[in-house]
């Protein structure tokens, strides 16, 4: 006797507010990778105006098992195959809107893969960005006694090197369109909630870096920075080291932060101050 096949009903669609504990349980279930779709849902709850773009869920036999964040940045969260392809046909549905694609390496790669006929080409695509992983301070790595918290009045003096590290690093710069005001806007959050860290030395910022993303699980580094003529004296690991002592101390156990395949320099820093590779992110620029 032959039996019929189980047949799986699938959907996708736009999450409602009421659903935010589903949505949180799959976040938290990979809370490194997550982190920074995490934080800005444990935040602004899945209410699109408050979020800053949709979270798309992908449903089988009505249960939540796969998400994608669609704002600024397409996020697939936890996403299988066939919750990419579903993705996709719903993003090439929609247009594009986002500036870049950004997540795992394979689940974005997939997804890159199936909306880079309709989409493309891209800017610029980053395949493989190394994700760095520690829980422990610096043993080899002495904090820089002078990388500090900014504060409100230190912004006029961070706001040059924020422009200049986001320019050098995405290629474009960030006070285009609307001359930086949403720029300005979230170096001032960062700052007000206490995730902004630098060394300013004769009233010049030498070395930076923010915590761009934390839940009480997990955060992550970004906007790593030194000054052009300080950069080879080992100023990117003594400062990683103190925003590292910070962020143990005040933040989450787990410190992660992912950098370009390419820069090797940087990998080597980090390894110094103790993050260990165990994974990777690809990005897509638009």
């Amino acid at each position: 006797m032959v039996r019929p096949p189980v047949l799986t009903q699938t959907t996708t669609r736009v999450l409602d507010p009421g659903e935010l504990p589903a949505a949180l349980a799959i976040l938290e279930s990979e809370p490194v990778d997550n982190a920074f779709v995490t934080s800005r849902v444990q935040v602004a709850g899945l209410d699109p105006w408050r979020l800053g773009g949709e979270m798309w869920g992908w449903y089988a036999d009505g249960r939540l098992r796969s998400l994608c964040y669609s704002g600024a940045n397409l996020v697939p969260i936890c996403a299988t195959p066939e919750a990419i392809r579903a993705f996709a046909d719903r993003a090439r549905r929609a247009g594009r809107r986002c500036s870049s694609i950004v997540g795992p390496a394979g689940p974005t790669t997939q997804l890159w893969r199936l909306l880079e006929p309709s989409w493309g080409p891209a800017r610029e695509v980053r395949p493989n960005q190394p994700l760095m992983v520690t829980e422990s301070p610096s043993a080899e790595v002495a904090p820089d006694p002078l990388v500090r918290r900014m504060h409100k009045e230190d912004i006029d003096v961070l706001m040059p090197a924020c422009v200049a590290m986001f320019t050098e690093e995405v290629g474009i710069s960030p006070l285009a369109g609307d001359g930086g005001l949403l720029y300005q806007a979230r170096v001032a959050e960062l700052i007000t909630t206490g995730r902004s860290y630098a060394r300013i030395d004769d009233g010049k910022v030498v070395f930076k870096a923010e915590i761009g993303a934390a839940t009480s699980r997990a955060c992550q580094i970004q906007g790593v920075w030194v000054a052009p003529e300080f950069r080879g004296r080992g100023l990117s690991e003594t400062g990683m080291a103190a925003v590292l002592r910070y962020a143990l101390a005040d933040v989450a156990p787990v410190v992660s932060l992912y950098v370009n395949d390419y820069n090797t320099a940087a990998r080597r820093a980090y390894s110094r101050v103790g993050f260990r590779e165990t994974g990777a992110f690809m990005s897509v620029l638009f």
